[in-house]
């Protein structure tokens, strides 16, 4: 086969890295971001955070001060801490009163640690060191054993053969049930309560009756029954509220005082605020760290040397121009994206959600002038911060939109039906006018739709979607209604019967299923 030449024409979409990493951000949320911000200014000596550093003023004290200060003789049985006081070994931040609070990051003690701490600090031998351990594992967060018995018994079996019988499992739990915190390894919340009652002083007023109380009356308690437990423990309105009083001292939930977990606060992108001249969206200057180069090693290049140190300082300040040009991008992206979703949603910021518009990607897109995709990556995992609260950027738009001008927004479920007086005299008329045009069906015959849609019927039933559900309802009434003069009611069909789809009230919510 002889080797030959061929010349051909086409085109190729081609992505630079540069466009790979401004899609990349655009993607990636406050918290991602911020990581990935983090991890730049750990490789690239090019970069540096923009921070303003102030200088903080130390006062000098001279030398003829400290030493009228100095006693020239001291006391035999003195101290140096009776005359002078410590320095602190650290300061407080620069106009700020406040130390550092150094228990705030310190890692906290779990339950299980503090169980397992006890456990080895107690008289076990090996097999019960061995079941405590199992026992621990199988604690919740909330102090709780989580299985039975018989299942922990099965699983020892299973990992360690040998004659480790229920019995055994069982006494080593009331043992374990006497560690600290008091109640932890309960099996419900009768047995934790139990065990803190049991851990208090005898001569605890009204003790026995609140041990019963649990015991036996904790459902009629749960109930607010306080005729029966008056009755049942024969006490009086005085007597039962202190023992009421007792139990509400009790922890329900023992292992929650070794939960240290944190909670993420979601920080919004953006900020919608109300001016004079409107409402104004801005970017959350507290979002991210701005980002500038480092001056020092920028002057440090050289354009004619070819070094290995020039061409490191320069490929890193080209990596450094590109992040900061694609944060840039992000940012203006963001920000027309939430401009334009909030201009179509000013009713939301000033009525709720009653007010919420129909909404897609599509109509954003196009006003921006952007693809879906890029208003899709915008808005997922990016918040805005509005009077009502902190909302992601999807939650503008509608979950299922059918033709133009009709949803089933989040506006469908608060709408305000409007007067009660109205709204039922709208129904009554609605229901007249549907069995005349069902063909003279009586007033006692009727029609099944769903609970949860029955009042979307009656109000607003000019609406296009109102009138073709009621086109539906229609033509199952005109099949399954009653003959004219027939006082008996329509019988309802069951699920799978012809017809049954035809009588239901169609929509595209299906939370509520038809009866």
């Amino acid at each position: 086969m002889k080797p030959s030449l061929q010349l051909r024409v086409g085109a190729q979409l081609t992505m630079t890295p540069q466009l790979q990493q401004a899609i990349q951000l655009l993607q990636l949320s406050t918290l991602d971001l911020r990581q990935e911000i983090q991890q730049a200014l750990e490789t690239n000596p090019m970069l540096e955070l923009d921070e303003e550093y102030t200088e903080q003023a130390v006062s000098e004290t001279p030398e003829e001060e400290w030493a009228s200060d100095i006693p020239e003789e001291l006391a035999l049985d003195s101290e140096w801490s009776d005359t002078y006081q410590d320095i602190a070994p650290s300061a407080a931040p620069a106009g700020t009163d406040e130390w550092p609070d150094l228990e705030r990051n310190a890692a906290g003690t779990t339950l299980h640690d503090h169980l397992a701490w006890q456990l080895a600090m107690g008289e076990f031998d090996a097999q019960e060191r061995l079941i405590g351990e199992c026992l621990i594992d199988a604690i919740n967060a909330d102090g709780y054993l989580d299985g039975t018995l018989d299942e922990l018994t099965a699983g020892l079996h299973e990992q360690y053969p040998g004659a480790i019988t229920s019995a055994e499992v069982e006494r080593m739990l009331l043992r374990l049930q006497q560690f600290d915190p008091t109640g932890v390894g309960a099996r419900d919340l009768r047995e934790c309560l139990l065990l803190q009652l049991g851990a208090l002083p005898g001569d605890t007023p009204l003790l026995p009756q609140a041990k019963r109380l649990v015991r036996q009356f904790l459902e009629a308690l749960a109930g607010d029954d306080r005729r029966q437990l008056k009755r049942r423990l024969r006490l009086d309105d005085d007597e039962l509220e202190r023992v009421i009083a007792t139990i509400r001292t009790l922890d329900p939930r023992p292992g929650q005082a070794f939960d240290h977990s944190q909670q993420d606060y979601v920080i919004p992108d953006l900020v919608a605020r109300l001016t004079r001249d409107g409402w104004r969206i801005e970017l959350n200057a507290e979002a991210l760290p701005r980002l500038r180069i480092q001056p020092d090693y920028a002057a440090l290049i050289r354009r004619a040397d070819k070094s290995d140190d020039n061409t490191f300082l320069r490929q890193h300040l080209q990596e450094a121009r590109w992040l900061m040009k694609s944060l840039s991008s992000r940012n203006d992206t963001l920000l027309r994206v939430g401009r334009e979703i909030m201009a179509r949603q000013v009713d939301f910021l000033e009525r709720g959600e009653e007010a919420m518009k129909p909404l897609i990607l599509a109509d954003i897109a196009t006003s921006v002038d952007m693809h879906e995709s890029t208003i899709s990556r915008v808005t997922t995992q990016k918040f805005i911060h509005t009077p009502r609260g902190v909302f992601e950027l999807k939650y503008f738009f509608s979950s299922q939109v059918g033709q133009r001008g009709e949803s089933d927004s989040v506006s469908s479920t608060h709408r305000d039906p409007g007067p009660p007086e109205e709204t039922d005299r709208r129904g009554v008329t609605a229901q007249a006018a549907l069995r005349q045009q069902a063909g003279g069906v009586t007033g006692t015959g009727r029609y099944q739709c769903c609970p949860a849609h029955r009042g979307q019927v009656s109000r607003g039933h000019g609406h296009p979607r109102i009138q073709r559900t009621q086109a539906i309802v229609l033509k199952g009434l005109s099949e399954f209604a009653p003959a004219r003069g027939d006082q008996s009611p329509a019988i309802p069909l069951q699920r799978g019967e012809k017809g049954y789809n035809q009588r239901c009230h169609i929509s595209r919510n299906r939370s509520a299923p038809c009866k």
